[in-house]
């Protein structure tokens, strides 16, 4: 009889996985909670909100699901593999106390620092006054502590701007958060790099790299994601490893030591730089031994868009591994294979993203996209007269493959434009730079 698995979300990261796990010789039955209109011609989708823990279990227990595969953050935070563990039903992800590693920019702050991750100089502050001393030059980051959505992270480049951020922050609490950390500007290169982990070891994904803003050239507020490539140009297979080694291992060593190991999906952030300024803070420096590599954060989920486009080019059974990560030791000897294909992944968003997107309205051209090219469903509803319509900031991802970054960037581009909604968004310059950039890749 074929497994039933379940995927917690509804977004364009769960139509991924869904799409991921449909591959997996073991053909397994596919269930989302709740889903959306893209995902339903997928999975069976399950009439239960993805963050109703109690109802969630309720609702695997019922179907007899084998395995729960959770693609949000808040629902970890929130401590929905514990909830599961207690009905001893079996869930990819981490507990709530390892989870905090997104839900506390502070606490994931204070393991990297005790295991020797590198990262940037911080302070955490409570008041905005202590927020402002700990400031000596712009552009300076400041970070809500807790989780929103991608959003609660400022580059002030002024006093001004960093005073309002602070306030905001603090004093109207935007976030809900007591706390901010105050953290030195980086330049350089971002990269993303996720590794699935078994509470001992790390397996490193294929690298990828995302856009952050929301248009061309990284101008404009931060949003959840504009778009992602894989593999990344300088980062083949040996130099993953190389940083999983540096900067996963010694987070997974230091919370094991804690007894508190970290089973699930722990993304770092990372920003690849040749500075090597001083503290921007009165913080700490951690890890400053290694000022080329530095953590900008960590995530302990599937990122988003970094799955779409990472896992088309999984040939591994994405399945059987999910699965014997969720056991100590369950890693061991596993090496993934990748499709050599680029992959490129364009977000098309809503009006208004990311400050107020709106929504309702119709979709046209998702029949006219070439096959072979994947569109996979964030922010979309299904009308009771058929149609499809925007439901979100982002509404769609549009990902294809190819023998290089520019014959994928064509291919993504192309089929994107033949989709069309009103007051539609896309950036123009998504993988631009792996086109011209020369160096071997995953």
């Amino acid at each position: 009889m074929a497994p039933k698995v379940l995927v917690i979300g509804a977004g364009g990261r769960e139509h991924a996985i869904v799409r991921a796990l449909a591959r997996s010789p073991q053909r397994p039955e596919l269930l989302c909670a709740p889903g959306n209109a893209g995902i339903a011609a997928d999975a069976r989708l399950l009439d239960v909100n993805g963050d109703d823990v109690a109802a969630l279990v309720a609702a695997a227990q019922a179907e007899g699901v084998a395995l729960t595969v959770v693609g949000p953050e808040a629902p970890l935070v929130a401590g929905v593999v514990d909830a599961f563990a207690a009905a001893e039903l079996l869930c990819f992800g981490p507990r709530a106390d390892v989870a905090r590693l997104e839900g506390s920019k502070a606490f994931s702050k204070s393991v990297m620092e005790a295991a020797g991750v590198p990262t940037a100089a911080y302070e955490v502050v409570t008041t905005v006054e202590q927020g402002m001393a700990a400031i000596d030059r712009y552009p300076v980051v400041i970070k809500a502590d807790g989780l929103a959505a991608g959003k609660g992270v400022v580059i002030a480049t002024s006093a001004e701007e960093a005073r309002a951020t602070l306030e905001d922050f603090l004093v109207a609490r935007r976030y809900g958060t007591e706390q901010v950390v105050v953290e030195e500007f980086l330049d350089g290169e971002e990269l993303s790099l996720l590794a699935i982990c078994d509470g001992e070891r790390a397996i490193p994904l294929a690298p990828a790299q995302d856009y952050k803003r929301i248009f061309d050239g990284d101008e404009g507020p931060n949003t959840g994601g504009m778009g992602a490539y894989s593999p990344v140009p300088g980062f083949d297979a040996a130099r993953a490893a190389e940083l999983c080694a540096q900067v996963h291992q010694p987070v997974l060593d230091e919370l094991r030591r804690r007894g508190t190991p970290f089973h699930g999906i722990l993304y770092a952030g990372l920003m690849l730089t040749d500075s090597a300024r001083g503290p921007a803070s009165a913080g700490h420096v951690a890890g400053s031994g290694t000022p080329s590599v530095r953590v900008l954060e960590f995530n302990v989920r599937f990122g988003d868009p970094e799955t779409q486009a990472v896992l088309p080019r999984l040939r591994s059974d994405l399945l059987d591994v999910l699965n014997r990560a969720c056991d100590p030791g369950g890693l061991a000897g596993v090496a993934l294979e990748w499709d050599p294909r680029t992959a490129v992944t364009l977000v098309l968003a809503s009006a208004g993203y990311p400050e107020s997107p709106r929504t309702g309205d119709p979709i046209a051209g998702l029949d006219a996209v070439p096959d072979g090219i994947e569109v996979t469903h964030a922010g979309t509803q299904r009308r009771d007269d058929g149609a499809t319509v925007t439901a979100g900031g982002r509404v769609l991802n549009v990902t294809a493959l190819g023998d290089d970054a520019a014959a994928a960037r064509a291919a993504a581009y192309a089929a994107a434009d033949s989709i069309a909604f009103e007051g539609r968004q896309l950036r123009r310059d998504i993988a631009l730079r792996a086109v011209t950039t020369t160096g071997s890749t995953a």
